[in-house]
């Protein structure tokens, strides 16, 4: 028996985890197998992210050809599903092929926990683990954006009620699992590990360059902003998106570069709309070549919680492209302004001039840089003393004695 599966899926995690990884792998403590679910099954850009951030290479990888989750795969990806002769996959065709593969996968491997990181389909493989019995860990736990239509809310709080051990980025978070019955002894407070990855990588950023065409290049020399827009709320809802189109075009007398999915291309081509002359459209980039760009822009425009998190720790104003959020912490610093792209009575051009006013100097609310460390000694000593398992009878919240009742 192995002490951990850690189980991953996209592209985000493998940023995210990359230093929980690393740890793991110099620690003489723990034995572990780093499962690979496939939900981006692109091999040039999983690739790229893994060689970036010296990321161990899978034990275990599985082709679940996730399409419909993330909105942001590569041209490869598509037609790689279009090579199968299948229809692109919905989630529920996702998510079941996770289950499916984790669960036998468990089958002809033991371990102490299962760790999971995130609020996409992959997470869902926790219920394979649950029907094995296995403890479950959720690194990431207990965020909330209280909005129901977002399929991530949905699976956070799936994962976390089945959790044995929880990683809360912050007390706030914590919270929000306590007033949820979650027992206080199962959630932990670490900090949030994109600070540590950004402490860690900076230095490489200006390498970003190396990857990016010499178009690219030169619209750096000026000012610019930079831009994503992937969440399905956004691009499937045709009204959301026209408004976003609109903000896009409020922005003047700069460049904007804007690396696009083609999911969101596709939509774009066939909406009818057009952005404007200053908005360069470009294919996904790597980790190195988006934070070279995220570094230097006058501000970003994005749906993107990791980027919204990067942004404010690395001093960058933002608009946050969003209903609703699960970071408010870039609110409560004013590092960010909000634009609700579902309501139609936003002066687009009133959203530009207050990002722009945004006074930069606000204190990162995300942590110390530590949080890595602090996940991967926590899930040593629960290792080394095996104890995991927090949903005995006793461990809840409150009195469970009446459903145990001689």
């Amino acid at each position: 028996m192995k002490d951990l599966a850690i189980v991953l899926g996209i592209r985000p995690d493998v940023i995210r985890a990359s230093k929980i990884l690393k740890l793991l792998k110099e620690s003489s403590e723990i034995d572990f197998d780093f499962i690979w679910s496939g939900q981006h099954y692109s091999e040039n850009m999983k690739d790229t992210f893994f060689k970036q951030l010296n990321v161990p290479i899978p034990d275990f990888e599985f082709n679940v050809h996730s399409h419909s989750k993330a909105y942001d795969n590569t041209a490869e990806e598509i037609e790689s599903v279009k090579n199968l002769g299948t229809k692109v996959p919905t989630d529920a065709s996702i998510v079941s092929s996770i289950i499916t593969n984790l669960y036998n996968h468990f089958q002809n491997h033991k371990y102490k926990a299962a760790v999971f990181l995130g609020d996409t389909n992959t997470v869902m493989g926790s219920i394979a683990a649950a029907q094995h019995n296995i403890p479950i860990v959720h690194i990431e736990g207990c965020m909330r954006s209280y909005d129901w239509r977002m399929p991530e809310e949905k699976y956070r709080t799936i994962i976390d009620h089945l959790s044995d051990r929880i990683y809360a980025y912050l007390d706030s978070y914590k919270q929000q699992g306590l007033n949820e019955g979650i027992s206080e002894k199962i959630i932990k407070v670490t900090g949030n590990p994109i600070v540590d990855i950004i402490n860690e990588h900076s230095q490489y950023f200006d390498n970003g360059s190396d990857y990016l065409e010499e178009n690219i290049l030169n619209l750096v020399k000026d000012s610019f902003v930079l831009v994503t827009c992937h969440r399905r709320e956004n691009i499937l809802n045709e009204e959301s998106f026209k408004n976003i189109v609109s903000l896009l075009n409020s922005i003047k007398n700069s460049n904007v570069i804007f690396p696009m999915g083609y999911k969101t291309q596709e939509i774009l081509n066939n909406s009818g709309l057009s952005l404007n002359k200053n908005i360069k459209v470009i294919d996904p980039i790597g980790y190195l070549e988006f934070m070279f760009l995220l570094k230097r822009a006058d501000f970003v425009a994005t749906d993107s919680g990791t980027v919204i998190e990067e942004a404010c720790i690395m001093g960058i104003p933002s608009i946050q492209m969003r209903y609703s959020t699960e970071r408010p912490e870039v609110y409560d610093v004013n590092a960010s302004v909000k634009f609700d792209p579902t309501r139609n009575d936003i002066k687009f051009t009133e959203i530009i001039k207050k990002v722009k006013s945004i006074n930069q100097g606000w204190a990162n609310p995300f942590g110390d840089g530590n949080s890595s460390e602090i996940i991967v000694k926590d899930l040593i000593d629960l290792s080394n003393n095996n104890n995991f398992k927090n949903h005995n009878p006793d461990d809840y919240s409150f009195d469970t004695t009446r459903s145990f009742k001689e």
